[in-house]
């Protein structure tokens, strides 16, 4: 009987320690088979730090390297800028990317570090037990948040690729979701793009990824999802943000 549907060679064929309805798993697939249409598995070392994916060295078949917490991009910068021929990505969450890494990640981009980003945006902090994050919405109840997030007093949420679409620097900058099927078959195509770019030599592309946290959310995980469709998504809506080689393009012509 023909194979229809198999899992990525990129990815281990281990038990994955996540949360039942967390997305990381459909995520990590989307990154793994990206590896394998590409054929750079056995160049490409991924940068995971502290947060849900904190076991990332466990699921992903390419080399793995293990960093503080959101230092991830300033240790992928080292690693290609020693070993340009490689193909090197990060896998963080929004608590480590946007708030204690955030530095990391505006300076790479502004670099044009030739690196690639997976930025997995589930609005609170999942591994340490669900507080309030940068991206968190405003009202949203989380554990340092009981009230709902006032911005009167904690801020405004962090739109990261909105942020990063203003600066020079960066080639490529999207948003993307995987609450349905549609999502996901789309994000498949974005992230690919992302590390062909760095395969191009383009420069630093970042993909966020608009997930769900049902543990954290209290919420089953069929409610999570249709919570990212009506609450999230109008927050940060999907769309490509920068794409320098089409604005080229279209510059040319």
């Amino acid at each position: 009987m023909a194979v229809v549907f198999d899992r990525p060679h990129a990815l281990l064929d281990v038990p994955l320690h996540y949360c039942p309805g967390c997305p990381h798993g459909i995520i990590h697939r989307l990154v793994a088979e990206a590896m394998d249409t590409l054929g750079i598995e056995g160049k490409t070392i991924g940068v995971a730090p502290v947060g849900c994916a904190v076991m990332a060295y466990d699921y992903f078949a390419c080399d793995m390297i293990e960093t503080p917490h959101g230092r991830a991009p300033a240790v992928a910068t080292g690693i290609k800028r020693c070993r340009p021929e490689n193909v090197v990505f990060t896998y963080q969450g929004d608590g480590d990317l946007a708030s204690i890494g955030m530095a990391e990640t505006v300076h790479s981009a502004a670099r044009n570090e030739n690196i690639t980003v997976i930025f997995v945006n589930n609005a609170i902090y999942g591994m340490t037990g669900g507080q309030m994050a940068p991206t968190s919405l405003p009202g949203q109840v989380t554990q340092t948040s009981p009230y709902g997030r006032d911005v009167n007093h904690c801020g405004w949420p962090i739109k990261v690729c909105e942020m990063l679409s203003t600066l020079e620097g960066p080639e490529f900058v999207a948003r993307v979701a995987v609450n349905n099927v549609k999502n996901v078959k789309h994000a498949k195509q974005v992230i690919q793009k992302a590390f062909l770019n760095q395969i191009d030599g383009k420069g630093f592309s970042l993909v966020e990824v608009v997930s769900a946290c049902p543990t954290n959310w209290g919420m089953s995980p069929q409610q999570a999802l249709e919570w990212v469709e009506s609450d999230m998504l109008p927050y940060y809506p999907l769309g490509v943000y920068k794409d320098r080689s089409a604005e080229q393009e279209v510059a040319c012509k």
